[in-house]
């Protein structure tokens, strides 16, 4: 039944007394909106008057906060109270302009409609440009021409509306121009030298797309690559357009089975395919699944060892899933071991020679089982008629570039001079041979070549003619060079990693080498021939078994390369010692050689002296570190510690012993390891001390707990909450639903 304003009555309500008579109509602004009553902000005057949602007229759904309403005045018959009766919504006015172009970024989401509070309907924004600049604008469902749902991205035409009363600027009377293009994804099957072809995600088909079509670099283009693209029709085909990068593994064609089946190979993939055969899954496997016989397919690359399959086979697979035509098909494929025991084949064990036999099915044997060498159970002698030489522009901390050359040996057979070449990895023992010295070794020789080399090679007399040469420690390592402590621990020589005769991998500091001393340009002292020897006794004999006290005064120069001494110096600190006297240390003197002693830190340590000098040196030192963790992030921490310029100390948590969680302010013991190419320090073999005090939750300030207690819930004056109306769901029901993610909160006044 349709609704006569002219039929309404007061309702027991009077005319307003201040001049307004009964039929004079007035206009406003919906300013609140609530179930079953709402308030209006008059236009001609100000004043605010309450409504009843009874005295609309029309579907009070499509009623909104900010709609321009007419309406007559009135009085409550208990209050005296003016309130406004027969309301009517007001149409607004659209402005005579031209249609603007723009596009929907925000489309209305869908499954609010029609189901909004009122004063709550669902609103979508749309763009527009204008002299560079970007202007967004609101619109609702009413707003829509055709009773259609715009999504984002859609190409639309509007006009603009200004309301009167509060100043907003929204869209009306919004029309599709062109609905936005799907994108598809797939993956890159094919390139070629201009165009290329996609594997799509949607259906078992490829798309064909041209390189001027890909956004991004080409160059980084490749076969497997996920891409998005939109599907466009030239020429009466269909092409991939707007061709972009996806991050891997974001399309998934298929879905594998996670549990493993059995099965028998009933039909084998040919080893040379026919014209006439299309199949690319043509293999066949016959396996029960559930209480069903079933025969899958498989192709090439379905087999998970890559070992040829035979019929009769008995192996194991998963099932796998097309997503785009629920195609299924066994992958994974792998043989059981024990399939070998059920077939007729002969199997064979032997060395690979010069023919070009092609083997299949092949089992890993015990190491050792094959040999392609055969060595000579009988020893020669002979003399170094050329030394190794040593790859140029090695490092320890990177990989070989390039591999030594070889050396050669000359001897004599049954009265015939020869010659044969010889590796640094045949050398026994840790001295290199030089050019004229006498050594003894084995012949090994290739079985499949016949190429001979001198093994197993031990020296046994020095060419005397030599140069002298002497031991020392590894003090340093660089990126392209080191440091070695000469035997009497007071001074350091450099050397190139070009010099260093053996595998660099393994130099590690502290470790005893033998080496020639030259001079270069500017009568420069370094070392040659550095090799890496058997360990001896480093730092000296007569060890003072008292264990002293003392503080680092001065560094390693490896520690603070602006001094001109190569030693460190420890002053004694404590009683038991001379006060104030000094004893000097090299890296062979410290118990950890990685580390990193810095001036001022406190130190224990015992007195030995050096064979060759007598002089008296610190051994054994060990750092006394003491200092609190100052904050733990996720996987690395700090310490409170000052390191040369840097007051804190970083530690990484797998350097934390005993796998303990520190926490700040515990108190932790480590060393300080310095990282000779960046040249910055860290803690390591870090061991808590003592725990720190446990975070304690503050209490609530005194002002808010005497606040809380003068508070009464009699105080008539204090602020209260009222409910309006209990919080629905979207469905409608009491309360909320927690299966729907979409909640509609109450509202309090």
């Amino acid at each position: 039944m349709s609704f006569d304003p002219g039929m309404l009555h007061n309702n027991g309500h009077t005319a307003y007394a201040n001049g307004t008579g009964p039929g004079i109509r007035e206009t406003g602004v919906v300013e609140k909106l609530l179930t079953s009553y709402g308030f209006i902000q008059c236009s001609e005057r100000q004043a605010r008057l309450f409504f009843h949602c009874s005295q609309y007229n029309g579907n009070l759904q499509e009623l909104k906060i900010g709609d321009d309403v007419e309406f007559e005045v009135s009085s409550d018959r208990r209050t005296g109270k003016p309130i406004a009766v027969k309301l009517l919504k007001i149409k607004p006015e659209v402005l005579p302009e031209e249609r603007i172009s723009g596009q929907v970024v925000s489309s209305i989401p869908v499954h609010l409609d029609g189901k909004s509070a009122p004063g709550q309907v669902p609103t979508g924004s749309v763009c527009y440009e204008r002299n560079g600049e970007v202007f967004y604008l609101t619109y609702t469902p009413d707003d829509v021409e055709g009773n259609i749902h715009l999504d984002t991205g859609d190409k639309v035409s509007f006009y603009m509306e200004t309301n009167k009363h509060t100043g907003a600027v929204s869209a009306r009377n919004i029309q599709l121009v062109k609905k936005k293009q799907m994108r598809c994804q797939g993956v890159v099957c094919a390139t070629k030298e201009a165009f290329g072809f996609i594997e799509r995600a949607d259906v078992v088909k490829e798309i064909f797309f041209h390189y001027s079509e890909f956004k991004g670099d080409l160059e980084a283009l490749q076969a497997g690559d996920d891409v998005e693209f939109t599907i466009k029709d030239r020429n009466g085909k269909e092409v991939a357009t707007d061709v972009r990068l996806l991050p891997q593994g974001t399309v998934i064609f298929e879905d594998i089975s996670i549990e493993q089946f059995e099965g028998t190979v009933i039909k084998v993939i040919p080893k040379v395919p026919t014209k006439n055969q299309n199949d690319p899954l043509p293999g066949r496997i016959s396996a029960r699944i559930g209480f069903t016989d079933k025969e899958l397919p498989f192709g090439e690359k379905d087999t998970k060892s890559k070992v040829t399959l035979l019929e009769g086979d008995h192996i194991m697979f998963n099932i796998s899933t097309d997503r785009r035509d629920k195609l299924e098909r066994a992958t994974n494929i792998d043989i059981y071991p024990d399939t070998f025991n059920f077939t007729k084949e002969t199997r064979e064990m032997d060395m690979l020679s010069a023919q070009r036999n092609h083997a299949v099915r092949i089992k890993k044997l015990p190491k050792g089982t094959v040999s392609f060498h055969t060595q000579s159970e009988q020893r020669f002698m002979g003399v170094v008629e050329r030394e190794l030489m040593a790859a140029k522009n090695a490092s320890p901390t990177k990989s070989k570039e390039k591999e030594a050359e070889e050396g050669t040996i000359a001897y004599e057979d049954c009265g015939v001079k020869l010659t044969v070449a010889f590796h640094a990895k045949d050398l026994e023992g840790g001295g290199q041979p030089q050019v004229g010295d006498k050594v003894e070794f084995s012949i090994n020789e290739v079985k499949r070549t016949g190429q001979q080399s001198a093994v197993s090679i031990r020296v046994l007399n020095r060419n005397s003619s030599n140069t002298k040469r002497l031991h020392g420690f590894v003090a340093t390592l660089k990126d392209n060079f080191g440091f070695i402590e000469t035997a009497n621990h007071d001074q350091e020589i450099f050397f190139h990693y070009s010099e260093m005769c053996g595998d660099l991998e393994n130099l590690e500091l502290g470790d005893t080498v033998e080496y020639t001393l030259s001079k270069g340009k500017g009568n420069k002292v370094s070392a040659e021939k550095v090799t890496k020897v058997a360990a001896v006794n480093g730092i000296g004999d007569d060890i003072v078994v008292t264990v002293m006290m003392g503080k680092v005064i001065r560094p390693l120069r490896s520690v603070d390369p602006s001094q001109t001494e190569y030693q460190g110096l420890i002053e004694i600190t404590e009683e038991g010692g001379t006060k104030g006297q000094n004893y000097p240390f090299g890296i062979m003197g410290m118990a950890n050689k990685a580390d990193c002693l810095q001036k001022g830190e406190l130190v224990k340590f015992q007195v030995c002296t050096v064979t060759q000098t007598g002089q008296k040196m610190a051994c054994n030192v060990v750092p006394q570190r003491r200092a609190m963790v100052e904050c733990v992030k996720d996987q690395f921490g700090f310490i409170t510690y000052e390191v040369g310029e840097s007051k804190k100390l970083f530690f990484h948590v797998k350097e934390v012993q005993d796998g303990l969680e520190l926490q700040t302010g515990d108190e932790v013991e480590f060393s300080v390891v310095l990282n000779q190419r960046t040249g910055k320090c860290s803690a390591c073999n870090v061991r808590r001390v003592s725990e720190g005090p446990k975070p304690v939750a503050t209490p609530r300030p005194d002002r808010l707990v005497n606040r809380l207690k003068s508070i009464t819930l009699d105080d008539a004056s204090a602020p209260r909450l009222v409910i309006v109306r209990q919080p629905r769901g979207p469905d409608n029901s009491k309360g909320f639903n927690v299966e729907r993610k979409t909640r509609q909160p109450g509202v309090i006044d």
